[in-house]
């Protein structure tokens, strides 16, 4: 059995040949819509404040159901979210398209994670510069995106498997910058070496305990 491909987008892409090729390729698909007075029409039940005391917690309702837009051959399932905030007069109402079978909470939940993959994405633009692609030839760009993806392969596992929990988070920026670009120096004397770092971000404690962290991981065999 094949691999299920998903796909999630923005409202960008909300458009019907979009749809139709995802289908026809049977990939599963959650994009989001810009809402319009048909798609509130049919969640009005759901736009109402509740009644009572506002909550400091956000109210937050779901609804799925069927639509077809004028543009499109045939009904689709939407999925509605609605969302009450204290101090704000009017409720944040999204509207996402899809074909994944999954109830509505998941659903949103897996199209919110859209926002994770474009910061991944931000951080290649930023930390290892993979769109600077500047050469004459395609051969050329294709190799150092390919180096540049290495590269924040290797950063990224870096962060994931050695960074001791305190900076776990840092972005591939704050730990290119605080740790990678540290002024050091290497003195050799007779029997050994001595490596001395500036001691800014990258403290003593920091660089001992993620030596530490490297030293015991597994290493492949065979």
């Amino acid at each position: 059995m094949g691999k299920e491909v998903v796909f999630r987008a923005d409202a960008a892409f909300a458009k019907p040949e979009i749809y139709e090729a995802l289908e026809a390729r049977g990939v599963k698909y959650a994009i989001r819509i810009p809402a319009n007075e048909n798609l509130e029409r049919d969640i009005a039940e759901l736009l109402t404040r509740p009644v009572g005391r506002p909550s400091h917690k956000p109210v937050v309702w779901y609804k799925s159901f069927r639509y077809q837009a004028a543009s499109w051959k045939t009904a689709r399932r939407v999925v509605a979210k609605v969302e009450f905030h204290f101090g704000e007069l009017f409720p944040r109402v999204g509207f996402i398209v899809t074909n994944l079978e999954t109830d509505s909470r998941a659903v949103v939940r897996f199209y919110n994670k859209r926002g994770t993959v474009e910061q991944w994405i931000k951080e290649g633009k930023q930390a290892v510069k993979m769109t600077r692609l500047s050469c004459h030839r395609f051969r050329s760009n294709e190799v150092r995106l390919w180096l540049s993806v290495m590269a924040y392969n290797l950063g990224n596992l870096w962060r994931r498997l050695v960074l001791p929990k305190k900076i776990e988070n840092w972005s591939l920026t704050s730990f290119q910058q605080r740790l990678v670009k540290t002024g050091g120096r290497l003195v050799k004397h007779a029997r050994y070496y001595w490596l001395m770092l500036a001691e800014s971000h990258l403290t003593r404690r920091l660089f001992g305990s993620m030596v530490l962290r490297i030293d015991a991981l597994a290493v492949a065999t065979g």
